[in-house]
């Protein structure tokens, strides 16, 4: 068995280093009246920090899992077993169909930019497409990452990279109370994507790339994607013992099944080859594309003035509908997925490299 390499970490911060940044989020004078009850409870943060209070409340694992007696984060099994309702709930023939529809700008009128997206405007045309053929809806706006008080995604561990066992399917990285790592979105997120039978995923290019609201929760979603649902198999965050289970790992694909649409735009470049990676990336998933309608990437107000850009989609009357054949592309799939009319040619066949 490879032995974990160490070394990287630093030591953790000293105590006035620590105060320095805790103190941070209250430099605000309104806080002065309330110092010695901040103090307190820096006090009581510095101790949770030194002690790695990384989950503090547990309770045994109980059966089903490889080790009943593990002290099991109780934020993890709550969100556990969230995933698990939605899964029964989403292959529930019974129930009504469900997509994910994904805003993936940063921008809204609620934070610095003082107005709305494009990218908004564009998901509700697709959501109005679907709420017409009776197709529930999600909404996942991105952008209030830039606006909600303490809406935060954590960036992703890369646990994977060390043992894909070490991966938790949901993500156990969060929340981590002693390094103030907490009010995490992504179990939220996990729980709407595992109840969707397709998501669509509307998105502008920043600097040639996917916006870093997006790659946050791409990144996070790599335990969908051969994360490991038993943490008491690895006890916790034991990188030898997870790399000892890797061997014959299956990669278990927990989103996998699911249609896809895609609607990428911007104004200069990069439209094309981030839609080539974001439908790679799903198809990696085995997420299913829902045809070549629903795969889109246009330029709105190509070299065009930012301040216009509403007024020109306004006008662009074809790339909105458009994005409604990406909606409607994406409930015919959804509709013979159900029905088990959709052909997945090669859904039985093994690959030779899981990962």
């Amino acid at each position: 068995m490879t032995k974990p390499r160490t070394g990287q970490a630093p030591a953790k911060l000293e105590r006035n280093e620590f105060r320095l940044r805790f103190l941070r989020s209250f430099s605000d004078p309104a806080f002065n009246v309330a110092q010695p009850a901040i103090d307190q409870v820096e006090a009581i943060a510095w101790n949770n920090y030194i002690s790695s209070h990384k989950a503090p409340v547990t309770q045994k694992a109980g059966p089903g899992f490889a080790d009943p007696n593990y002290d099991m984060s109780v934020e993890w099994r709550a969100a556990s077993d969230k995933l698990r309702a939605a899964e029964d709930k989403q292959k529930d023939p019974a129930t009504p169909s469900r997509v994910l529809l994904i805003c993936a700008s940063a921008r809204n009128d609620g934070s610095c930019p003082g107005e709305m997206s494009k990218t908004f405007r564009l998901t509700k045309l697709a959501e109005q497409v679907l709420h017409d053929a009776s197709i529930e809806t999600d909404l996942l706006d991105l952008s209030l990452l830039t606006s909600d008080y303490a809406r935060r995604i954590h960036p992703c561990k890369a646990c994977a990279s060390t043992a894909m066992p070490l991966c938790h399917w949901p993500c156990s990285c969060y929340p981590n109370h002693g390094l103030d790592q907490v009010d995490d979105w992504m179990n939220d997120i996990y729980e709407q994507w595992t109840a969707a039978h397709a998501v669509i995923i509307l998105t502008p290019v920043y600097w040639y790339q996917t916006p870093s609201v997006l790659k946050l929760m791409i990144d996070r979603l790599v335990c969908a994607d051969g994360g490991n649902p038993d943490p008491t198999s690895t006890s916790g965050k034991n990188a030898e013992k997870a790399k000892a289970l890797e061997a014959g790992w299956s990669y278990p694909k927990h989103l996998a099944g699911r249609a896809y649409g895609l609607v990428v735009h911007g104004d200069v470049a990069g439209i094309e080859t981030t839609r080539r990676n974001l439908s790679d990336w799903l198809d990696w998933m085995g997420l299913i594309d829902a045809g070549q309608k629903s795969r889109l990437d246009r330029y709105i107000g190509y070299y065009e003035s930012y301040a216009d850009s509403h007024a020109t989609l306004d006008h662009d009357t074809a790339v909105q509908e458009e994005v409604r054949n990406v909606a409607r592309s994406v409930a015919i799939a959804v509709a013979d997925l159900r029905a088990h009319r959709l052909s997945i040619p090669d859904d039985q066949l093994q690959s030779p490299r899981p990962k």
